[in-house]
Order: structure tokens, then C-alpha cells, then sequence
């Protein structure tokens, strides 16, 4: 579908490379919303009273013994309702750690609760060692075979494996030792613990969105033998509640994306205003950050449109002055009338005006939003990482355009820009620390891993994998094998980031693990859950906004 402002015979002269994106899987079923105010006051009334005793028991001078505060803060974090206790789940934690750091105490003789507590410091900060471990290795450094029948300890053990960093070989082992064993006992277990391991071995607790995983874990929960039915229906509440909320916020997002009504002036691009809400839950999903997440999905989605701009529509003429326009954001914005006469002179067609001027409506809107709690400063961050990315895309652009196969180390130079997880708002990250670098790096690689058969359809030679088999002399099956090993690299990086001393708060640090985290399950099996979301990211979006859980 042609723009009706195009100059037709100029168009009949474009080979355009169009990759032809299903239409969004959602239509207009978030477009309207209603709540039940009666049900949402009735839920948050008993919510308050379950808080109450919850907090109760959320105490380091509890009379419990290590394992079972252990397992108390690991339920409630899985149950999704830690962020009303952030405070006492963190003196718990720091008392447990404070008396006894280099894990002496005589629970440790169980697998089970040395794994809990060791993942548990490790994702709140502590830098534990792994050494604890050794004390279930055999004199050849080898895990010993005996551990095979606590299946509990192995799960446990498996989940702590992944918050490793570099040069953890202890916990390298326990990742190889505890999938084994898993993978072979998991036929033999009886439910609830059977569909755990099963669910853990194809997604790992560490690495998965922890809304995502509230979900699931509350199903399970239900059937434990000896679970706490007064954190259960909390949870339970909790997340209908919260649901209720999200709702909203995706009612919000999708009716601004139709009112742009770039379905229509941008058919070229991908319609997923409600995957890049589901996005933004899996950075941030507590109620306090509503106004951060309806932003981040707005950005999101226009960020959307710039990249299928440059690699499913755009010719380098026309991408040279899309590329110029953007990097005039300041002089655009004080006359919408001038700005389209500029655009005009140099020759381009309307179709990127509406998107242009969409993304200048939108840092409007956060400039003026933002200046009532005095953050207004931090727009002036996002907008030029957006001037950086789309300088970025250009590159990609005409490198695929021309036929030009940069070397993968400019390649990756490039990328890392255009993975758009540069694209965060603080003075801190616009220094590019090693954390968001990781972070980068990894959505790069595991987004070339995944896209690269169709890009590789569309004619696209400039991937990080065809520059990596051209420049090493290596198959397809090693060049990916490579990039999964950067992605391991730079997950190793993201969970050294979140380590004491940080420089900045861990609040911020968590955000960045999320992000990480959405790659992760996104792009799971190396599957293209964004452009392709029918698969992947459709049962995760009816399960957290759609379908509520029966109370």
C-alpha cells in the first residue's frame, strides 16, 4: 500500500525491501475497558489485612530457623507480592548475611538451602562465593553422585547456577551436573515437583520475567502439600488487582497507538503496541511505576517504526534526510508547519512526517509530565540515544542496501546502538557502564541468532552472522554457536553489574536484569517473539492482562 502523496513515477522506479509483518494479533481488544470498583475495593481491603500478617513473619528476629526464613522470602518474591515488604525482605537478608558470611552454619550440609540462600544474596547484591559448593564435591572436584536423589537440592542448585559470573568453574559444573541428573529424573516425579524441573530446564528462574514467573508460580504453589494458604490468596488477590491495573495502562497505550493511526499512514511497519506494553511490565510491573512503563511502551513502539523504516521500507536517499530530520529534533519542534516545509524542499514523501512529528508530540508530552516532579532533564538523555540509534540504523541501512559486508567488529560496533537498549534515561547510563554494555550486547547477538534465516531471505548479507562466517572461515552452526557464547559472556557481565558496591541504586540495576530477562524469553529458542508473537509472546500476555486467576 502505496502513501497516496508519493510521486508516482518516482515510486515505480523503488525496489523496496518490505518484509511483510503479520498485522497485530490483538485488533481492538484493549481499546475499551471497564473496571469493577466494587470488586477492586472488596480485593484491596483483604489485601491490606494479609499484608498485615504477612509482615508479621517477615522479621529478622523471627524465632524460624535459616532454612525456613530462607524459603519464606523465596515463596514471596515467587509469589510476586515481595514488593509490599521490599524493606524487611532486605534487613532479612542482610541479617542473614551479616551473621554468618562465610556460610558455617550446620544447615549448609543441605544442598536445598545452601542453593536458596546462595541465588538469593546473589540477585539482592551479596557477593558470596561459590566456594560453599565445594563442600558437595568429591576429591576430584567432581559433584558427587550421592546428590542425584535430592531432587529438590538439584533444582535449587540449578537456579543458584545461573547467577554466576566469570570464572565461577564451580558453578559451570553445577549447571552441567544438576541438568543432567534433572533431565533424567524428570519422567519419574510426581506433580507438583515433575512440572518445576520441567518448567526450570526450559526456563530458569533467574533469567525469566518475573511477572511471567508469578503466574506460573502460583499454579504450582496451590498444589504444595504444606503451602501457606494466607500467602496464596494474597498472592492471589494481589495479582488480579495489579491485573486490573495493567489493563488499564494497555487500554491506554493501544488507544494512543490507534489515535496515531500509523496502522494506516506507515503500513510497512509492525503493529505491536501491546507486545511493547508487555515489555515494559517485564522492567517494571509494581503499580508505582505506571507513568514509567506507559512511557518506556510509547518509546518503544516508535522505536519500532524507526527500525522497520530503515530495514523493511526506506531507499538511502530517503533514509539520508528521515536520518537528517531526526537529528534536528529541537528545531523541529517549535513550528510543525516549518518543520514539514523543511522536510518538503529535500525531495521526501509525507510518509515519515506522521511518524517524525508522532515522536516529537511524544518528548513533549514527557518533558511537560516529568517537569511536575522536576525530572524533565532526563528526556533531553532519551532524546539523543534516539539521535544515536537512528544515526546508527542509517548505517545498517545502507549497508545492506549497497551490498557492503562490514567486518564483525564493525559490525558490532554499530549494533550495539541499534539493539535500542542503550536507549535508558539517567546521567549514569549515558556513560555506557559495563552493565549496559552486557545488556546491549546481549539483545544484539541473541536478536542475529534469532533473525538471521529471515533476514537472510530478505537478501540481508551485513548480519552479525554472515560478517562472522566471512571473516573466521566458519559454518553457520559455529558463527551461532559463537553468538551464544557472547550471549553467556554478557550475561556473566549482567550479573557482575548488580554486585556490591554498585554505583548507583539497586532499584536501577534490577530494571537493567529485567531487560536482560525479556531478551531471554522473547527470544526463547531462538524464536523471534516480537515480530513474531503468536508463539511466544501471546499465552505470557493473556495470561498477565487478560485472564484473571480464580479466587
Amino acid at each position: 500500500m502505496a502513501p497516496a502523496v508519493v510521486m508516482s513515477n518516482y515510486e515505480e522506479e523503488i525496489v523496496r525491501p518490505v518484509a511483510d509483518f503479520s498485522p497485530s494479533l490483538w485488533g481492538d481488544r484493549f481499546h475499551s475497558f471497564s473496571v469493577d470498583n466494587q470488586v477492586a475495593e472488596k480485593y484491596a481491603q483483604e489485601i491490606g489485612t494479609l499484608k498485615e500478617q504477612t509482615s508479621s513473619i517477615l522479621n529478622p528476629a523471627c524465632g524460624t530457623t535459616l532454612t525456613e526464613k530462607l524459603n519464606l522470602i523465596d515463596i514471596v518474591e515467587r509469589l510476586g507480592i515481595a514488593y509490599h515488604f521490599e524493606k524487611q525482605i532486605e534487613d532479612m537478608l542482610d541479617h542473614i548475611y551479616r551473621a554468618d558470611p562465610n556460610f558455617e552454619a550446620h544447615e549448609y550440609n543441605d544442598l536445598n538451602t545452601l542453593s536458596v540462600q546462595f541465588r538469593l544474596l546473589r540477585q539482592h547484591g551479596y557477593n558470596v562465593s561459590p566456594k560453599i559448593f565445594s563442600t558437595f564435591q568429591d576429591a576430584n572436584g567432581k559433584f558427587k553422585e550421592s546428590l542425584s536423589s535430592d531432587i529438590r537440592g538439584l533444582l535449587n542448585l540449578y537456579e543458584a547456577s545461573h547467577v554466576r559470573t566469570h570464572g565461577e568453574d564451580i558453578l559451570e559444573e553445577a549447571l552441567v551436573f544438576s541438568i543432567a541428573h534433572l533431565e533424567s529424573a524428570a519422567p519419574h516425579l510426581k506433580s507438583p515437583l515433575s512440572k518445576q524441573v520441567t518448567h526450570a530446564l526450559e526456563q530458569s528462574l533467574h533469567k525469566s520475567i518475573p511477572r511471567v514467573e508469578t503466574r506460573y508460580f502460583i499454579s504450582i504453589y496451590e498444589e504444595e502439600e504444606f503451602k501457606d494458604d494466607v500467602l496464596l490468596r494474597f498472592a492471589k488477590l494481589d495479582y488480579n488487582l495489579l491485573q486490573m491495573l495493567h489493563k488499564h495502562l494497555t487500554q491506554e497505550v493501544s488507544r494512543w497507538w490507534k489515535d496515531l493511526d500509523f496502522v494506516t499512514t506507515l503500513p510497512y511497519a509492525r503493529d505491536r503496541a501491546v507486545e511493547c506494553y508487555f515489555w515494559t511490565m517485564g522492567v517494571y510491573a509494581e503499580p508505582q511505576y505506571s507513568q514509567a512503563r506507559v512511557m518506556l511502551a510509547k518509546t518503544i513502539a516508535m522505536i519500532s517504526i524507526v527500525d522497520d523504516t530503515f530495514d523493511a521500507y526506506g531507499i538511502v536517499k530517503e533514509l539520508e534526510v528521515y536520518t537528517d530530520a531526526i537529528q534536528r529534533y529541537e528545531l523541529a519542534s517549535p513550528t510543525v508547519n516549518g518543520f514539514i516545509r523543511w522536510f518538503h524542499k529535500r525531495e521526501t514523501y509525507y510518509i515519515y512526517i506522521s511518524h517524525i512529528l508522532g515522536s516529537l508530540d511524544l518528548y513533549d508530552d514527557y518533558e511537560k509530565e516529568l517537569s511536575k516532579d522536576g525530572r524533565s532533564d532526563v528526556v533531553h538523555y532519551a532524546k539523543e540515544r534516539m539521535k544515536e540509534i537512528v544515526r546508527n540504523y542509517f548505517i545498517e541501512a545502507k549497508w545492506f542496501i549497497e551490498g557492503y559486508m562490514p567486518s564483525v567488529s564493525e559490525y558490532l560496533s554499530n549494533a550495539l546502538a541499534t539493539s535500542t537498549y542503550y536507549l535508558k534515561i539517567s546521567e549514569w547510563l549515558a556513560t555506557n557502564p559495563k552493565i549496559l554494555e552486557a545488556n546491549a550486547t546481549l539483545c544484539r547477538v541473541v536478536d542475529d541468532i534469532a533473525t538471521y534465516e529471515v533476514e537472510k531471505g530478505r537478501g540481508q548479507i551485513a548480519t552479525g552472522i554472515e560478517c562472522y562466517m566471512r571473516d573466521y572461515g566458519v559454518s553457520t552452526e559455529v558463527a551461532m554457536d559463537k553468538f551464544q557464547e557472547m550471549a553467556e559472556i554478557a550475561w556473566k557481565d549482567v550479573n557482575e553489574g548488580i554486585l556490591r558496591p554498585t554505583p548507583v541504586s539497586t532499584k536501577i540495576l534490577t530494571r537493567i536484569l529485567n531487560l536482560a530477562r525479556i531478551i531471554d524469553v522473547t527470544y526463547k529458542h531462538n524464536q523471534d517473539g516480537y515480530t513474531h508473537p503468536e508463539k511466544v509472546l501471546k499465552p505470557h500476555i493473556i495470561a498477565l492482562v487478560v485472564d484473571s486467576i480464580d479466587i
